[in-house]
């Protein structure tokens, strides 16, 4: 079973929190699935991630770039895990129809749209239902940072 991590965005967003949590999951050894919502947004998210930080740099790709399976980091908005991600990255609402492959996905969503809450919500509760184990992280009003409120 997958481990899954639910991350309500509040104070930052997803440009400024992605980046901090892909840097960590590369730290560990691990590669990535970014799952979006749209072409257009893996297209941005493509750009934040080579522009983000002045003094970092996450390696990372998407499909017309080629050799999808040596990425580190792999930006999609389909089911696929070509780079054999240890870690799947749900933003924008995307979902994914088998997690199972996965050591830990994290389900990034924008806590000031309510229907991207009740999505979320939904989300939990098929996962919770599938067994998984799960965590619900906030952020911090003064910070920015995270803590855990829950977990399943």
């Amino acid at each position: 079973m997958a481990e899954l991590l639910f991350y309500h965005l509040t104070r930052r967003r997803l440009e400024q929190v992605l980046p901090e949590l892909l840097e960590k999951t590369l730290q560990k050894g691990w590669k990535a699935v970014v799952k979006g919502g749209s072409e257009e947004r893996i297209q941005a998210l493509n750009g934040e991630l080579w522009t983000y930080g002045r003094n970092s740099f996450l390696p990372h790709g998407i499909k017309p770039d080629g050799f999808a399976e040596k990425q580190p980091i792999y930006l999609t908005v389909e089911d696929e895990r070509p780079n054999q991600a240890d870690v799947l990255f749900l933003v924008d609402g995307a979902d994914a129809t088998d997690v199972s492959a996965y050591t830990r996905v994290c389900d990034l969503f924008d806590g000031n749209d309510d229907a991207a809450v009740d999505a979320a919500r939904q989300r939990w509760k098929r996962a919770k239902d599938a067994g998984h184990k799960l965590t619900y992280w906030q952020q911090n009003e003064d910070t920015g940072g995270w803590i855990k409120k829950a977990e399943g």
